[in-house]
């Protein structure tokens, strides 16, 4: 599920400025395991992965990547609380 006003942004700019004035730019994938939830306002930068069952609190700037079963909250976001869920 993902909130109102999320922003998933892949792209990114060489540090190096005579690369950026020629124009360089490049992308890393986002990648988003099953049963998340982003709430509202929500970023996701580039080359994060989230694993299944995470929770992103609203307003969460998420910078790295998070395995599964967690709760992420602030910016940068980071794990305020680890889900224990049964097995299906």
């Amino acid at each position: 599920m993902i909130g109102p006003n999320c922003q998933l942004l892949t792209p990114l700019h060489p540090l190096d400025a005579k690369e950026r004035i020629a124009g360089l730019e490049y992308g890393k994938p986002i990648t988003i395991g099953d049963n998340v939830w982003l709430a509202s306002g929500v970023t996701i930068l580039p080359g994060v992965t989230l694993g299944d069952n995470v929770v992103v609190g609203a307003g969460s700037v998420v910078t790295k990547s998070f395995g599964d079963n967690v709760v992420l909250a602030r910016n940068p976001a980071r794990i305020i609380k680890q889900l224990d869920l049964p097995k299906v």
